[in-house]
């Protein structure tokens, strides 16, 4: 297979497929009203933090309720609280050179000097080439794409790199063409969760907390704990997806792939070369605590490494390739975050959203923020908006129930990345939904699939947060 040149991620455009154009456009400022009234309200938030909310309620129904870009609305968010005082110009331009932001830069150029090698395509094909039935090529598929998350910092990028194999297989197997369509994106959008790494929201979640704690996740403990949700929530859809779009027979046919995914032969001077770049940066970020460097450090030295010979990318190239928007947007809602939490518009609404289970158990209130965090996709569809707007509530929120804002967080992270219910969720989802002569799903497929997977979906991270992770480290 030759390599194929993938599309980064990035804040949704306008468009059909990606996200319908609202009409009643006057709803989003008018959601300032009443968030700045809530400071004549006796026991309400400051001026500061009722104009935080304000702003922040705007953001919301502007990325909900219209079709302008996502990093516009949340730079113009910003820009209105620097312009009033309440965020500090310095303190808003800080975030475009935080740590998360050079991570980012660094791990999309990582990937392009892996994509260029030709390694990531020799890896996504040599699996499915084993398979010898379609449960067994949809838990190899999902193999491949759950150890894709750990090096290709993007969604958007594994299932776009995905698209090829993809339409390999759909010719070669046409009676489940549909069930691999469905599978594909399923399983690059629950796998992110594997690192740090995995999708910008991450980064701003822990940006997020550490600003409030003082203490993050880092990239070896949010792998300890991600990477085995990530494969047991990615192998139970693949179950689901067979069942739900896959007969009998079809599960017991018997085939061999091996001349649609030949063998491509001995790996060659630049595949080796970029695994060791790679390896070698990822086994750095893992021990951060043994050497003190830190990881966007570490990232950088990869990139400029991964940008000499041997390897067959230069620095403009693999810079074309990083989503310098989807880095606004990050930079932009880590802002409005770190806003919420010290202006306590944050720890406000956390109060109010307690007193519905005040004096319940703390995994309930764990529960109820899985749930939540698990449906948020319907009503905000960026994964990063989700996170700058569950986390500088769930902060608080955990800190008042007795719960450990790090669990808090890392749960409810997980639990947003569920984004399968329409075409316009997520960017992978719409993807597969238009590959022009290969039959895929409808709307009302992601509606059975959804009906689904998000109950599970809420069950295994409710079963990871209160019973696996307490024995990796992460305490409720």
């Amino acid at each position: 297979m030759t390599a194929y040149t993938y599309t980064t991620s990035q804040p949704r455009k306008p468009g059909k497929t990606e996200k319908p154009k609202r009409t009643k456009t006057w709803l989003v400022p008018a959601a300032a009203v009443p968030a700045l009234s809530l400071a004549l309200v006796p026991g309400g938030p400051t001026w500061q933090g009722a104009l935080v909310l304000a702003v922040f309620a705007t953001a919301v129904g502007a990325w909900v309720l219209t079709s302008l870009d996502d990093t516009w609305v949340a730079l113009a968010a910003v820009a209105v609280l620097a312009m009033t005082g309440i965020l500090a110009p310095a303190e808003l331009f800080a975030t475009l050179g935080a740590d998360l932001v050079w991570l980012l830069i660094a791990a999309f150029v990582l990937a392009a000097g892996l994509t260029g090698s030709g390694l990531v395509d020799r890896f996504v094909a040599v699996l499915p080439a084993r398979a010898r039935s379609v449960r067994g090529l949809a838990h190899l598929s999902t193999v491949a794409l759950v150890v894709s998350s750990l090096v290709v910092p993007s969604t958007s990028g594994r299932a776009a790199l995905a698209v090829p194999v993809f339409t390999a297989l759909a010719s070669a197997l046409p009676r489940v063409a549909k069930a691999l369509s469905v599978l594909f994106p399923t399983v690059v959008l629950l796998s992110a969760v594997s690192t740090l790494i995995g999708a910008g929201a991450h980064l701003v979640a822990d940006q997020l907390l550490r600003e409030a704690t003082g203490d993050g996740i880092g990239f070896l403990r949010w792998l300890v704990l991600g990477l085995p949700l990530a494969a047991i929530s990615s192998h139970l859809a693949a179950e689901v997806v067979l069942r739900l779009f896959t007969t009998k027979k079809d599960r017991r046919e018997r085939f061999d792939l091996r001349a649609r995914f030949p063998p491509r032969g001995p790996w060659t001077r630049t595949e080796r070369f970029a695994a060791v770049t790679t390896g070698v940066v990822l086994v750095l970020w893992c021990t951060e605590s043994w050497h003190g460097l830190p990881p966007a450090l570490v990232g950088l030295v990869g990139a400029l490494a991964m940008c000499v010979p041997p390897h067959r990318v230069t620095t403009g190239s693999a810079l074309k390739t990083v989503p310098w928007s989807l880095l606004l947007f990050t930079a932009a809602t880590a802002a409005l975050g770190s806003a919420l939490v010290g202006s306590g518009a944050a720890a406000w609404v956390a109060d109010v959203a307690l007193s519905p289970v005040r004096g319940a158990p703390a995994w309930v209130v764990l529960l109820a923020v899985i749930v939540v965090s698990t449906a948020s996709h319907l009503a905000v569809q960026s994964r990063s908006a989700r996170s700058s707007v569950l986390v500088p509530v769930v902060i608080p929120l955990a800190a008042a129930t007795g719960l450990a804002p790090a669990a808090a967080v890392f749960a409810s992270t997980a639990a947003a990345g569920f984004c399968h219910t329409l075409t316009s969720s997520a960017k992978p989802v719409a993807l597969f939904s238009g590959i022009e002569g290969v039959p895929t799903y409808s709307a009302r497929d992601l509606l059975r699939l959804s009906a689904v997977l998000a109950p599970l979906h809420v069950v295994v991270v409710a079963v990871f947060a209160l019973l696996v992770w307490p024995y990796l480290g992460l305490v409720p």
